[in-house]
């Protein structure tokens, strides 16, 4: 889902970079990941898989090849090869549109809705400061194809929610509607490089550049103190009453209905920031991201869009990277890892629960140093059937 893991000014800033450094190893914005934190990862993984399939969200996995396209919404950072028949390919840099494409080669009469699940890595070919700093991470979520409605909307809220507390993520939920900032825009008769241009200022909430840019435009002062409201249009259900004062043509009355309908089912609390105006052009209606404690960037984002040919969707991603970053120092211990000096003990160990490495010499002082590198404080062994235990220092050489 381009919502938690790209913006607009990243790719800027790509095309104005310079190719990115490697280093004396692996690329810059690559990273190995060691044994702890694969475990850690992949149990994340495993707890999302198995939440989104209890919600019934079927996984597919797409190839991480794609025919590379000027429509495609990353195609500006992502990174481009060319096949031996001369055919200009990328690698995957977001899941929604290859979803798409799968939902519509292999579900083109549904059942609607359709509800899928995916995990799997992105590429990004710029430099991404929102990754911090990785050109290569990882991402999870769900797309709810086929309807379109408040209580599907409700829905992807609930469950994004769930997912944060499945893993222990104490994030809160902002509900944005790109739409509405263009529907008061076009209201205040606003139109081309203007509109795209205030789009800009009020998503970075730029009051400075709200002034430039009326003055450049020359906006008179009822269009300027609208336009400042839109920036300030973030917090509790208050913000829906200020944006109802706001409204005024069809579709932004719309637009706050539409979220008062959600808030109504979805029935927990939300802030909503109808401020955000960024990706207007890709999101079609209702936009939600969470923030957990001490990260600037979002671990979760979605939100609803169309297909090619109009297939409505809707959807929400999560960063495993950055959920990593939110729950470093909460992470439950690895379990216990023992060294086993034959097989039956092993397994024995295994059956208990415990994590056993299995001894590859009868040297003891071998195995001792190795014990001591590792980590690991004892040793089993079975005598007679039995599973023995024995201090990994106190064994005689």
């Amino acid at each position: 889902m381009p919502g938690v893991n790209s913006s607009a000014s990243s790719t800027a800033s790509a095309a104005a970079g310079s190719a990115p450094r490697v280093s004396a190893f692996i690329p810059e914005g690559t990273r190995d990941v060691l044994p702890p934190e694969w475990a850690q990862r992949e149990a994340i993984r495993a707890q999302l898989s198995g939440l989104f399939s209890r919600w019934g969200y079927r996984g597919v996995e797409v190839p991480a090849l794609e025919y590379a396209s000027a429509h495609h919404p990353q195609d500006a950072v992502a990174f481009k090869l060319i096949d031996s028949g001369g055919q200009v390919l990328s690698l995957r840099s977001e899941f929604t549109t290859a979803v798409g494409r799968l939902v519509r080669t292999r579900y083109p009469h549904g059942p609607f809705p359709l509800r899928l699940q995916y995990s799997g890595r992105l590429w990004l070919r710029a430099l991404n400061s929102e990754l911090g700093r990785l050109r290569e991470f990882n991402q999870l979520g769900v797309e709810l194809i086929g309807v379109e409605s408040a209580r599907s909307d409700a829905e992807l809220l609930h469950l994004a929610a769930a997912a944060l507390r499945e893993v222990g993520v104490g994030a809160a939920l902002e509900v944005g509607y790109p739409g509405f900032v263009d529907a008061v825009l076009e209201d205040a008769g606003l139109h081309g490089a203007a509109r795209a241009a205030l789009h800009d200022a009020i998503d970075r909430k730029s009051g400075a550049d709200v002034d430039l840019l009326c003055g450049q435009f020359g906006l008179g002062g009822e269009t300027r103190r609208t336009l400042h409201a839109l920036t300030d249009l973030y917090g509790g259900p208050e913000v829906l009453d200020a944006a109802q004062g706001l409204a005024q043509g069809t579709r932004a009355h719309e637009a706050v209905a539409h979220l008062r309908r959600v808030a109504a089912l979805y029935a927990g609390p939300l802030l909503f920031d109808l401020g955000v105006s960024r990706r207007y052009d890709y999101y079609t209606g209702l936009t939600f991201r969470a923030y957990a404690p001490g990260l600037n960037q979002p671990v979760l984002g979605g939100g609803r869009y169309a297909l090619e040919g109009g297939l409505p969707g809707a959807g929400f991603a999560l960063g495993l990277e950055r959920l990593m970053r939110a729950l470093a120092g909460d992470l439950p211990p690895e379990p216990e890892l023992v060294l086993a000096l034959d097989l039956a003990a092993a397994e024995a160990a295994r059956a208990l629960g415990l994590h056993a490495e299995l001894a590859w010499t009868d040297d003891r002082a071998d195995l001792q140093a190795f014990s001591a590198a590792r980590g690991i404080r004892r040793w089993a062994s079975s005598q007679g059937g039995a599973l023995t235990f024995q201090s990994a220092t106190e064994v005689t050489l």
